[in-house]
């Protein structure tokens, strides 16, 4: 490196964003993910003794992956190389994996190839590193904000281990926003900036878990607010406000912060209180709160809480939600005050909810296999492997029912949905027990 190529990378380190210059060089300067990087957990070993296998980062945006790719690439022994997978192309990849050759054949050092958005790359691109990620030329590190399990090759996952990182406490988005005003090296700490206490509350509530917002919004705020009299920069909650651009969510002067308010929300329709839903509905209107968030606990509300003892109530939330992005405000208030008294009123039922979190819950305990009769037999060659012997199509009998077993030998007589009395899950409630009693006679 001459001194040229050296002053123009100090010169972007010093202009880069907050967020970027703030990223922790060392494991124990990461704030968040104590599941995966807290001490004596795998990843953290993993990263100390520099033993690293392939992985891929899953997460929400702003939760750490490029940051701990980063750690790795500062404490790692191997070569890093970083591309992102939006604008690189094969041409790219083929450097990288040609130098890597290199480096092993010539100097036995390994390299460790860091792919920000790997779900972007297509089934060719991802196919194309899978032989060198299978012999070691490379060691891959994949990061994604979508489902790997959908996005990344099968191939690729099974030769490596997946980490979910998680969006980040409150507490823990106050800590890196301190750290940002006071760090006179990485952060602002030379600005000599102060910050209210509410201000920093209402940053990180409003962050959702995304450091890289309140880390983006602390620093707008401190770049464009004058100096005080005092020679300070004083960071209110007004100008919080104004650099994360959303109004404050004051619902009472004792401050309850908006998710309280919505948690309130949220049990009044479950408590069958149309009133009292309504009310909350109307202060989360009146301090600002987005109206697709709204629309979106509904119909979590709708499922959850409600379910099949009146299956209507999901198709008036999800229409709701259309209707309040086409609409907006004021006239997205109706639509949403309709939909929230309507599943408030309803009969209720969370069914349909413990059913699949015990389903869940046995999927991940048991290894199971589909009985051979409900398997695939619309291919040649399916019957010689006894592929759909034996199946039983429902619609040849009496009720469209005919008994059989469904559920894997393992498991087969586990039992996961239980339907209430009330509303419409009573009528199916009652379907499925006279057709049990039909099994019991026969």
């Amino acid at each position: 490196m001459d001194l040229f190529e050296y002053a123009k990378e100090k010169a972007m380190e010093e202009e880069s964003p907050l967020a970027s210059r703030l990223r922790p060089s060392t494991l124990e300067e990461v704030v968040g993910q104590t599941h995966i990087v807290g001490k004596d957990k795998l990843l953290y070993r993993a990263i100390k003794a520099d033993k690293l296998s392939s992985i891929i980062f899953y997460g929400p945006p702003g939760t750490g992956k490029t940051t701990l790719a980063k750690v790795i690439a500062n404490t790692t022994s191997a070569n890093f190389t970083q591309i992102n997978a939006t604008v690189a192309g094969k041409k790219d990849m083929e450097a990288v994996i040609k130098q890597a050759q290199n480096d092993r054949g010539m100097f036995g050092k390994k390299t460790i190839l860091f792919i920000d958005e790997i779900h972007r790359f297509n089934k060719g691109q991802q196919d194309y590193l899978l032989p060198f990620v299978e012999d070691g030329t490379i060691i891959l590190i994949g990061a994604t904000t979508e489902n790997p399990y959908f996005e990344v090759n099968g191939a690729l996952l099974s030769r490596s281990v997946i980490f979910e990182l998680k969006q980040l406490e409150k507490e823990e988005i106050k800590t890196l926003i301190r750290r940002a005003v006071k760090d006179p090296v990485k952060g602002m700490g030379n600005y000599h900036a102060d910050l209210d206490e509410d201000a920093l509350e209402f940053l990180a509530d409003m962050a959702g878990g995304d450091a890289r917002t309140a880390l983006n919004a602390i620093e707008l705020g401190i770049l464009t607010t004058q100096r005080s009299d005092d020679g300070r920069i004083h960071i209110t909650l007004e100008v919080a406000q104004e650099c994360i651009q959303k109004r404050v969510v004051r619902y009472d002067k004792g401050g309850d912060n908006h998710y309280d308010i919505i948690s309130a929300f949220i049990k009044s329709m479950r408590g069958s209180d149309p009133d009292a839903a309504v009310y909350y509905l109307a202060k989360m209107l009146y301090a600002g709160e987005d109206v697709k968030f709204i629309a979106r606990r509904i119909m979590i509300c709708a499922s959850e809480d409600v379910g099949n003892a009146d299956p209507n109530a999901l198709t008036v939330a999800v229409s709701a939600a259309q209707a309040v992005e086409r609409l907006g405000m004021p006239e997205a208030r109706i639509v949403l005050a309709q939909a929230v008294t309507y599943i408030a009123s309803a009969p209720k039922s969370n069914a349909a909810y413990l059913a699949v979190d015990a389903a869940l819950e046995n999927v991940r305990n048991y290894k199971t296999t589909v009985p051979a009769h409900l398997q695939d037999s619309h291919y040649k060659g399916a019957a010689k492997l006894g592929h759909g012997i034996g199946y039983k199509y429902a619609h040849d009998y009496p009720e469209h029912y005919v008994e059989q077993q469904y559920l894997p030998d393992e498991i087969k007589d586990a039992k996961f949905y239980f339907p209430t009395e009330i509303g419409y899950e009573k009528n199916m409630k009652e379907r499925l027990d006279r057709l049990k009693s039909r099994r019991q006679d026969s």
